[in-house]
């Protein structure tokens, strides 16, 4: 009977909403990582420091993938369309073999025509300290404004689809100050 009470909450648990860093209120601190696709390539640089009250969306991934790409091509073209707000984006892949990622990172950025979201890799599974990324969450994607996270989506491999995409696209008018 335990083992079947045990079983059962586990199937709970997995069906639980994915959670992982920063809530809605806290303030995104500052980290940098060596950026593999954008202007500051071949750098480590923090995109916090340099974005400072404007909008940002900031995303960590654990992998690349058919649904990462459609939403940083989405992201793409919202930094495209809402110069005058100053929005910012960038994706930090979470790796502990940065030399054996940059080159498809690159070759990914190309496939799918990123160029105004800068991507770059942090060599640390576990991501920034501050941020506090749940393992199990392949994408964490943390919407931004004067210091403060304003949403916050986690998805584990495979939760990542179409309609959630749509649902974090459909929340970037709250970080639009300008």
């Amino acid at each position: 009977m335990v083992l079947a009470l045990t079983g059962f909450s586990g199937l709970v648990l997995a069906n639980e909403p994915c959670r992982s860093g920063l809530q809605p209120g806290q303030r995104p601190g500052p980290y940098a990582f060596l950026v593999c696709v954008g202007p500051q390539r071949g750098q480590s640089h923090c995109f916090i420091c340099e974005t400072g009250d404007r909008p940002a969306v900031i995303v960590f991934a654990r992998s690349t993938g058919d649904p990462l790409a459609r939403l940083v091509e989405k992201l793409n073209q919202a930094v495209k369309d809402h110069k005058k707000a100053e929005v910012r984006s960038w994706v930090t892949f979470l790796s502990d073999n940065q030399p054996e990622l940059e080159p498809k990172l690159v070759e990914w950025s190309r496939m799918h025509g990123i160029s105004n979201v800068s991507l770059g890799v942090f060599e640390d599974l576990d991501g920034p300290p501050s941020y506090r990324l749940s393992r199990e969450a392949d994408v964490t994607v943390l919407l931004s404004v004067n210091q403060r996270v304003v949403g916050n989506f986690a998805f584990r491999p495979g939760e990542l689809n179409d309609e959630k995409v749509k649902g974090i696209l459909e929340t970037l008018p709250k970080i639009m100050t300008k």
